[in-house]
């Protein structure tokens, strides 16, 4: 059963958000549905197979999420906020969709509430019958307040059909990171983990036998360059490739290649990421949704040293979890580059771990899920 699906995202830090999000419209879309995707964060400048809108952007300084910006880092107006409100209720009139999938809310992306609540509404008018679905990864940051907890819960009870949930709950169930409720609980659909496509042959030769590094899109990893080549100084003989993500500014990327020991070359990320990773000896990355993913179908020993600034706990429970399944081991920044350089001597003399019995099938266990969900509304 064909249907028409309306995907709203807004990444604010990184671009993790938007890749789930565009591997999902992909999936669907493959599946033979009529997908639109809606991106309220900073354009990422990549071509999609299904229909790609671009609302006025808004971005976070850091892990500052309570204050929006501009693309030019001023303040987000209300009137920017009411043309992305006013645009996604367009969309929605245009489309008259089947289903809505909101990405993250309402487990996240409070400060947009206004404009999901807008959609979710614009849409049951358009169509008495649509599902409403919110896409989730595997671990979220609860709130403190439990106000806020309540609130949630109460959303999914009254507005959502399903949670879409792209984890394997035998690696990682929900609850070891939002507190279950009954109204939740029974809403949970597990699609496994939306993984890229596999793309690991015809690996590059400047990659083979070295310690691959990489942060994620952001400038969040800045740190754990910087600690990575003190380490590298402490291990000439090892070569190091460290991989920039673009929401590095020039000036610390330039610093970074100038305070480079021989042994550590540092470049801007490539899209041949996943081949570079199949060739190395070593991957020491933060643990961040997609890169983990990109681990796991590579198989290659890796250090994990999780994003944990503020009151972020997702990529520390996520580590943690691999680590006790064997396949990574995780390392603290704040035990400096004498510590990292040890375990990377340690995890190189301990080889590639087990193969992962993980579902990376994500994509296929989606359609799956949306197919079972259109039958039962039929």
């Amino acid at each position: 059963m064909s249907a028409r699906i309306l995907i709203a995202v807004t990444h604010l830090l990184g671009i993790g958000h938007l890749v789930r999000a565009r591997q999902l419209a992909r999936a669907l879309a493959g599946g033979g549905h009529e997908v639109a995707l809606a991106s309220g964060g900073m354009p990422d400048g990549k071509a999609a197979d299904y229909r790609f809108v671009q609302l006025p952007p808004v971005r976070t300084q850091g892990t500052d999420f309570r204050n929006l910006l501009d693309e030019d880092g001023k303040a987000a107006t209300p009137e920017r906020l009411a043309a992305r409100r006013e645009q996604l209720v367009g969309l929605v009139s245009e489309l008259s969709p089947d289903i809505v999938v909101t990405e993250h809310f309402p487990f996240g992306r409070r400060q947009l509430a206004g404009e999901f609540l807008a959609l979710i509404a614009a849409a049951r008018e358009a169509n008495p019958g649509v599902l409403i679905l919110s896409s989730i990864r595997d671990v979220l940051v609860a709130p403190q307040r439990p106000a806020r907890l309540a609130e949630t819960a109460e959303r999914i009870a009254t507005l959502f059909d399903a949670v879409l949930v792209h984890g394997d709950p035998r690696v990682l169930p929900l609850d070891a990171s939002w507190p279950m409720t009954p109204e939740i609980a029974g809403k949970l659909v597990y699609t496994g983990y939306l993984a890229e496509p596999s793309a690991l042959r015809g690996t590059p030769a400047d990659s083979s036998g070295t310690i691959l590094v990489s942060g994620g899109g952001s400038a969040a990893a800045l740190p754990l360059f910087e600690t990575t080549l003190a380490a590298a100084r402490l291990l000439p003989r090892r070569p190091f490739h460290l991989l920039i993500g673009r929401g590095v500014c020039e000036a610390d990327f330039a610093t970074l290649r100038q305070s480079a020991p021989d042994n550590a070359r540092v470049e801007w990320a490539r899209p041949d990421f996943p081949a570079l990773l199949a060739g190395c000896s070593l991957s020491i990355s933060q643990a961040g949704y997609n890169t983990v993913l990109d681990l796991l179908q590579a198989g290659r020993p890796a250090l994990l040293v999780p994003f944990d600034a503020g009151n972020e706990t997702e990529q520390a429970l996520r580590a943690a979890a691999l680590e006790r399944a064997g396949l990574a081991r995780v390392v603290k920044l704040a035990e400096g580059p004498q510590a990292l350089a040890a375990a990377i001597e340690t995890a190189l003399a301990r080889g590639a771990p087990p193969a992962a019995k993980v579902d990376l099938d994500g994509a296929t266990g989606t359609v799956a899920a949306i197919a079972r969900l259109l039958a039962s509304r039929a």
